[in-house]
């Protein structure tokens, strides 16, 4: 029997590519009318450009992103604070990708539509409940627009990966109401300019209550010599101030964040600049959720977003969905599309993932830019006056243990999904 996927985003995509990798059926059903390339840039963490290789995606990939080569962090005067290689550069044998949102998703939907079925992926598909049919499950589906039924399908599991409001889960929770804030409202937007620093470098500069974002998702263009660059300005207000819903294509306003960034004038980078030459600019409060008891019901589960939303700290939303995908696959491999293979999933994510969405609310590997903050407001002369290389060392390795891209151990390890005899 078929698997069903509600959602089409990266997490149900690269599930559907690798259940198709593994010879099992699958039909991803979408409640937008049409997929397009929304979204701004994101970064894909080595464990997860690992996976999109076993994929056969790397080279797609690779033609439309930066392979980051530097993790940056500076204070708001633009002083270093800490900077580590980062994927190729750093010994890993898979890069880090900074890419656009909308551009990876494209390029998953492309090899989806082309290994599958070519109906494969079904839009104005929304989920609205599901029952037990025997040995598999029945899920219905609405048109998003009209609230009216559209479809049945069976099959035999259903996987929620509909996103940070998924169904499934407020059907499992429906007390859980509406996702937490934290206070920060991100702005972000994309600017053709030239690169800085390396060239293929990902500053964090800032602290905990103001801080800027940036890195390219282009290489520069060999005429002009620029870039697509992604950048994301963050303010921290009250938690009982109140906010618009969050969305990511919801537009935001120059006029309530770029003031504050006025005299972010580094030597390497023109920060109000950078934000002023955007055409566009879109608004997100900093939201997530508590990790959950469970994700699996009979023959349903939760993926990516919908199981455990997290702080865009230290570039894993994406990079957890993908994980998810492949470890599910590799579950669907050993027992089949049953419950038990759903029980070996949730047993193995669900702890793993709790563990990055308290990590995030933390402050990830970020925190050293706020301890610096907090211990020299004015600016330093010598940087190990204020923290030492030793804890600025073991901030960045906790999190990568934490998150599961240690170099060593995943160098080390074997694939998630066996390849097919």
């Amino acid at each position: 029997m078929t698997v069903i996927v509600a959602g089409a985003g990266i997490g149900g995509l690269t599930l559907a590519l690798s259940l198709d990798q593994i010879g099992v059926d699958v039909v991803v059903c979408e409640s937008a009318p049409e997929l397009k390339p929304l979204g701004v840039g994101i970064n894909l963490l080595p464990h997860a450009t690992r996976e999109l290789t076993e994929l056969g995606l790397l080279e797609p990939l690779t033609a439309i992103a930066v392979s980051t080569s530097e993790l940056a962090y500076y204070t708001k005067r633009g002083q270093r604070i800490w900077a580590e290689p980062r994927g190729l550069v750093a010994g890993y044998r898979w890069p880090q990708l900074s890419i656009h949102r909308g551009q990876l998703q494209m390029a998953l939907l492309a090899a989806a539509r082309d290994r599958l079925a070519a109906d494969c992926v079904l839009t104005g598909m929304h989920l609205h409940r599901w029952s037990p049919a025997g040995d598999g499950i029945v899920a219905e589906f609405i048109d998003p627009s009209t609230r009216s039924a559209k479809a049945q399908l069976t099959g035999s599991l259903l996987i929620a990966a509909d996103g940070i409001h998924s169904t499934a889960r407020q059907t499992l929770y429906p007390e859980e109401g509406a996702p937490i804030w934290n206070g920060a409202i991100l702005w972000r937007g994309v600017t053709i300019a030239r690169p800085f620093l390396s060239g293929s470098t990902m500053i964090m500069a800032g602290h905990e209550f103001q801080k800027f974002v940036c890195y390219p998702v282009t290489n520069p263009d060999p005429t002009t010599g620029l870039a697509t660059i992604n950048w994301v300005a963050e303010r921290k207000f009250p938690v009982d101030r109140t906010w618009r819903r969050e969305d990511w294509n919801r537009p935001g306003r120059f006029d309530e964040f770029l003031p504050q960034f006025e005299d972010w004038r580094f030597d390497w980078l023109d920060v109000p600049a950078l934000i002023a030459s955007a055409e566009h600019v879109y608004e997100y409060p900093m939201v997530d959720r508590d990790p959950l008891a469970t994700w699996t019901v009979g023959r349903m589960t939760l993926l990516g977003d919908a199981a455990h939303p997290m702080y865009p700290i230290g570039s894993n939303g994406a990079s957890q969905a993908i994980l998810d995908a492949r470890v599910l696959t590799r579950a669907i491999q050993d027992h089949g599309p049953t419950e038990a293979a759903l029980a070996a999933y949730e047993a193995e994510r669900l702890p793993a993932t709790a563990k990055i969405v308290l990590a995030n609310r933390g402050n990830g590997p970020e925190q050293v830019m706020q301890m610096v903050e907090e211990r020299a407001p004015d600016g330093f002369d010598r940087l190990h006056d204020v923290i030492t290389a030793e804890e600025l060392e073991e901030v960045a390795a906790t999190y990568k243990r934490i998150a599961g891209f240690d170099k060593e151990s995943l160098n080390a390890r074997g694939p998630i999904v066996a390849a097919r005899a």
